[in-house]
């Protein structure tokens, strides 16, 4: 069992909160994470998609008040939100922290019950594929960064099992759980605009150019992406045009989350055809993303900046309305700035740049920026 880095926000959301939200795509350890977490109280586990778990769900009010005393985890919420409002009943009864905590797949149903339903009784938490600091001696960076991040293809040795994993997994989402969250779509026109974006990541979005290439309108293509967004299959990362008076691009970057899936759609199964490959730069960004988001607190924004004029920074992380950190990303044990990189410091006041690469050296590039290695990155966000 591998302690996942959401452990201590978990500990202190049961502790204080009498409904914790635990959300993420799909196999991602939410289920395996809270029926091993130890609660104050005896754990009653529900599955909502099992239907002997569903039975005992026939009279729900009746099933929740026989057990006041027990953390009650309820999987796949999304599935049943006609018991937020009697879970907000219960809790404003007997507000005690730890009474419920539900894990979902993420849905637009989800959220919007929730926050109808459950507004000032809920704290939600996102759980991530893998990051290094979880894995430190079981799994090496070129690994994780390979195959991705989740948990059962990742502590899989079989390449052959992890390929066969991503299939399967993909498969699932265009026809079973992305319908389910309410997307009437052609599955092969899922499959293609899935394909497309594999090799557009780290790009800024087209939409026009997307919907052109599929044939479909351009408010269907947001459409379909704001689904893949709310499934947690892919990042839309915004640009930073606050207090700027520069032509900036405006246009989000869009990045996979799980790179282990963003090699299979691309056909990629080696680390030789991982270098081999056009689109490796964009994937070490999409790598270091989403390893660095999954090492934020909560409420931490993430942007990046890039002008019409060339002056771009790849990352930037807010904090209580300031700075918190800014780096570019780089796929080099011997990077380089531009110019381009120092104006933008200039444009955003920053005074400190970190220079993000997969070494573990760490060392001043100037006065103005310091290389280190994605892990010590990591373990200075989390210090």
């Amino acid at each position: 069992m591998l302690k996942r880095a959401i452990y201590s926000e978990f500990l202190f959301s049961v502790t204080h909160f009498p409904v914790t939200g635990l959300i993420g795509p799909r196999q991602v350890g939410k289920s395996t994470f809270a029926k091993s977490f130890a609660y104050n109280m005896p754990l009653v586990y529900l599955d909502l998609e099992k239907d002997s778990d569903l039975n005992k769900l026939n009279d729900p009010e009746l099933f929740f008040t026989s057990i006041p005393d027990h953390t009650i985890v309820l999987d796949e919420i999304q599935h049943k939100p006609a018991l937020f409002p009697l879970i907000r009943s219960l809790v404003d009864e007997r507000r005690i922290p730890g009474r419920f905590v539900i894990l979902g797949s993420a849905s637009p149903e989800l959220l919007k019950q929730s926050s109808e339903s459950l507004a000032g009784r809920i704290n939600y938490l996102e759980m991530f594929p893998l990051n290094l600091l979880e894995v430190e001696e079981r799994i090496s960076l070129a690994d994780l960064w390979l195959q991705g991040g989740f948990p059962e293809p990742a502590l899989n040795e079989s390449n052959k099992y992890k390929q066969a994993w991503y299939g399967s997994f993909i498969q699932s989402y265009i026809y079973r759980d992305l319908p389910s969250l309410g997307l009437s779509a052609n599955p092969n026109t899922i499959r293609q605009l899935l394909m497309m974006l594999a090799s557009l990541n780290g790009a800024t979005l087209n939409y026009s150019m997307l919907a052109k290439s599929l044939g479909i309108s351009m408010p269907t293509v947001k459409t379909y992406l704001g689904y893949f967004v709310n499934a947690f299959l892919v990042t839309e990362l915004s640009p930073w045009h606050v207090n700027v008076k520069k032509r900036l691009v405006k246009s989000p970057k869009i990045y996979f989350r799980d790179t282990g899936m963003l090699h299979y759609l691309l056909g990629i199964k080696t680390m030789e055809g991982l270098y081999g490959n056009i689109s490796v730069g964009n994937s070490w960004e999409a790598f270091v993303i989403h390893q660095v988001k999954s090492a934020l607190l909560p409420d931490d924004g993430i942007y990046y900046y890039r002008t019409q004029d060339g002056a771009e920074i790849d990352l930037l992380i807010r904090r209580e309305n300031r700075w918190f950190a800014a780096a570019e990303i780089k796929l080099s044990l011997s990077p380089k700035l531009t110019k381009g990189t120092y104006i933008a410091m200039k444009d955003l006041e920053i005074d400190q740049l970190y220079i993000i690469t997969p070494g573990v050296d760490k060392y001043a590039y100037d006065s103005k920026a310091q290389v280190i290695g994605i892990q010590g990155f990591l373990k200075k966000l989390t210090a």
